[in-house]
């Protein structure tokens, strides 16, 4: 467990971080009042997303590596912390939707069939859901954490000696 224990506190760190943006989405009214802008601004979380990504890595570097890390070693990390992340993923997931926000599925259903997204309330409703996000977060957790720790692995690894 040791082993395994800066990517399990940065998989519960980034999990709050993302807890944190969605709820600064509600405040800004990215889930009510200004919903249509939602599916553009919500992609920013990148961002912070990258940043948590790299502390982390550079975290296992420092303290696990003793600041000599390989390019392996890293993506292994990466893959830790991001199965970590798409594990808490649900609950997260729940906490957006039944906590923070749980007006965001009925305000999306609505206005994407007024937009024309969807025909019917109905065919809305079977992608906006609890359970379609949840595993669409567990999914694009382990995806793009993947993804993200290829590209900050070639900055973070140590040079060859």
């Amino acid at each position: 467990m040791k082993k395994i224990s800066i990517e399990i506190k940065w998989g519960i760190i980034f999990s709050l971080v993302g807890l944190l943006w969605m709820l600064v989405e509600r405040i800004a009214g990215l889930h009510s009042t200004y919903i249509d802008y939602h599916m553009y601004l919500t992609n920013l979380f990148a961002i912070p997303a990258i940043i948590v990504m790299v502390l982390a890595l550079r975290d296992k570097k420092k303290n696990f590596y003793g600041g000599d890390m390989t390019y392996s070693e890293g993506m292994l990390s990466g893959f830790v912390i991001s199965l970590v992340i798409a594990l808490l993923s649900p609950l997260t997931q729940w906490v957006t939707s039944f906590v923070i926000t749980p007006e965001f599925f009925p305000n999306v259903i609505k206005r994407s069939v007024e937009l024309g997204y969807y025909a019917s309330e109905a065919d809305a409703a079977s992608y906006f859901n609890y359970a379609n996000y949840a595993k669409q977060g567990f999914l694009m957790s382990l995806m793009m954490g993947v993804a993200t720790t290829a590209i900050c692995m070639i900055f973070i690894k140590s040079k060859a000696k």
